[in-house]
């Protein structure tokens, strides 16, 4: 009985036959696919959830095509547990097992964080967004960490010009960051949340809920401050190597949103 890699062998590979355009493809490989991982959030043990992958390697111009499959067998031998500091050999096993210069990869996926109610202690989980992006070639690395997190945000100009009240609206920011060593996600989303008029909850009491309110009256930020208040604290954190912030609120008077974005240029 013959082995199946016997089998294969005699098969013909028509990705690895010559291309007479002679065009390099930048990235070419697999994406939107969804693959179970456990990710350090925090001390303890690591949190399951679900990522949404992408997976790519430069094509050389004298091959008509890559080996597909190829991906997948490198994402499963890597193991389960996503850290921050693995993505590099992710990257290099990539470059090895398809024979090329170069490779990319995404990971994007939710994580949760165990928040308690300010008076009452109440508790509960809060979901956020993160994103690994990351490029690989024979010499060096690039890591990009991504965070996106909901905030609350009362308008100044609302409440300086009303009789009573101000309008408030939820915000969402996303934050993006180079460092010589990854952040950890809760250190970015606190980062966050502490640039806006409050942070926000799953489980609030009446007594939570009268906090929060008022939390967030006396802390008016406009969308420009919200990204000026997290530039600031990342400007002054000298593990930060490049950011870039960026926030949109989902206004509550308006027929549109606010926006507004910072990086640091070189």
């Amino acid at each position: 009985m013959k082995h199946p890699e016997d089998t294969a062998a005699t098969l013909r590979d028509t990705q690895s036959e010559s291309d007479h355009r002679r065009i390099v493809i930048d990235r070419v490989g697999v994406k939107n696919l969804r693959f179970p991982i456990q990710v350090a959030v925090g001390p303890g043990a690591p949190q399951s959830t679900i990522a949404t992958v992408q997976l790519t390697v430069e094509l050389p111009q004298e091959f008509k095509g890559t080996h597909m499959s190829r991906f997948l067998e490198v994402l499963q031998a890597h193991g389960p547990v996503l850290h921050p500091e693995d993505i590099e050999n992710l990257l290099r096993a990539l470059i090895g097992r398809l024979h090329s210069k170069r490779a990319h990869l995404e990971f994007e996926f939710p994580f949760f964080l165990e928040k308690k109610a300010p008076v009452t202690g109440a508790p509960g989980l809060v979901d956020y967004t993160a994103r690994f992006t990351a490029t690989a070639d024979r010499e060096s690395h690039d890591l990009l960490t991504t965070v996106v997190a909901n905030v609350t945000t009362l308008c100044p100009c609302s409440k300086a010009i009303s009789a009573s009240g101000a309008h408030n609206q939820r915000g969402q920011v996303t934050l993006r960051l180079r460092s010589e060593h990854p952040l950890p996600l809760p250190e970015m989303v606190s980062l966050i949340e502490r640039s806006a008029s409050s942070e926000l909850y799953s489980v609030l009491k009446r007594p939570d809920e009268k906090a929060v309110t008022e939390r967030a009256y006396a802390n008016p930020v406009f969308v420009e401050d919200l990204v000026r208040n997290i530039a600031s604290q990342v400007i002054a954190d000298p593990r930060i190597t490049w950011w870039q912030v960026e926030a949109e609120n989902f206004e509550s008077i308006h027929n549109h949103n606010a926006y507004a974005m910072v990086e640091k240029h070189a």
